[in-house]
């Protein structure tokens, strides 16, 4: 199949890699230079703009940082929209807002091209392995036709509605559930230092007693033994987070997501917002702990 591919950053490179291994034709664009030379040498083809990312493709994916960035990708100087024709699917990965999501559907609709929304569960070692989760909603038609590329980089496929927007929301929401996980084992990990137990320990111990999971146990040890470069950082959680409360409506109805906001504030304004996300979070609960932070 002939596809467009527009975002190689940290996770879209290796998403785009997995594409190419399958014995698919590639057109990759990035909007910083350089990021796509690796799949250039691997026998993708170069795209000059968005638009010409389109010439061809049966498929077209987007894999852009926030709403900013998929917007001026779809709609500026270039923009892949007015490429778009009749019968070309885009699959847009990006973790955007739902109502990013919701505008998208309409004008998608509007000049009749296909859309859905799959994004993504996973770090980039997880993207580079081939294993993420793909959240989907979209028509079933559609959904059908992306199926098969979705999983030539995914261990899984979660179909969540036939409206784009819901499997943007599910992503939100996941993402809001990685937060409140990484803050409570953050407190958890504090508190147990403080009685005189190793983070180690106690995280072996509760975790073999209560929750025996694999998940919980990556992020631990990331948490615990910090990665030399950042996955997420503070900075995409605060985004992430902002979104997911947009979406709620009613911030003061969100106990836990209003009190990680203010955490995220202070994570970035002690100079944490590049940190990795996990990171950042562990040691706000532990500046908080020492006093360092008010």
């Amino acid at each position: 199949m002939k596809i467009g591919f527009l975002g190689t950053g940290t996770m879209g490179l290796p998403m785009a890699r997995h594409l190419l291994q399958a014995g698919h034709e590639l057109r990759v664009w990035n909007r910083s230079e350089g990021r796509t030379e690796p799949l250039l040498r691997e026998g993708a083809i170069a795209a000059g703009t968005p638009a010409e990312a389109e010439l061809g493709a049966d498929v077209v994916f987007t894999m852009l940082f926030d709403d900013g960035a998929l917007e001026d990708v779809l709609f500026g100087a270039h923009g892949l929209m007015d490429a778009l024709s009749p019968g070309v699917l885009h699959i847009a990965c990006s973790t955007i807002s739902v109502a990013l999501s919701q505008r998208l559907t309409a004008e998608h609709a509007r000049r009749g091209i296909g859309f859905i929304a799959a994004p993504v569960f996973g770090r980039p070692e997880i993207a580079e392995q081939g294993r993420l989760w793909s959240v989907v909603a979209g028509a079933e038609k559609a959904v059908a036709k992306a199926r098969p590329l979705l999983e030539a980089y995914s261990r899984g496929v979660s179909v969540v509605g036939s409206e784009p927007q819901q499997a943007n929301a599910v992503k939100l929401g996941g993402n809001f559930l990685i937060s409140t996980m990484i803050q409570s084992l953050s407190e958890a990990f504090v508190y147990g230092s403080g009685q005189g137990i190793e983070p180690e320990v106690f995280f072996e111990a509760v975790n073999c007693a209560l929750f025996q999971s694999p998940f919980y146990a990556a992020y631990a040890k990331l948490m615990l033994h910090p990665p030399e470069q950042s996955g997420a950082t503070v900075a995409l959680g605060a985004k992430d987070l902002g979104l997911f409360r947009q979406a709620a409506g009613r911030s003061g109805q969100l106990i836990f997501a209003d009190t990680l906001a203010h955490v995220f504030e202070e994570a970035q304004r002690t100079g944490l917002r590049q940190e990795d996300w996990a990171v950042g979070q562990y040691r706000m609960a532990q500046h908080r702990a020492s006093g360092s932070v008010r």
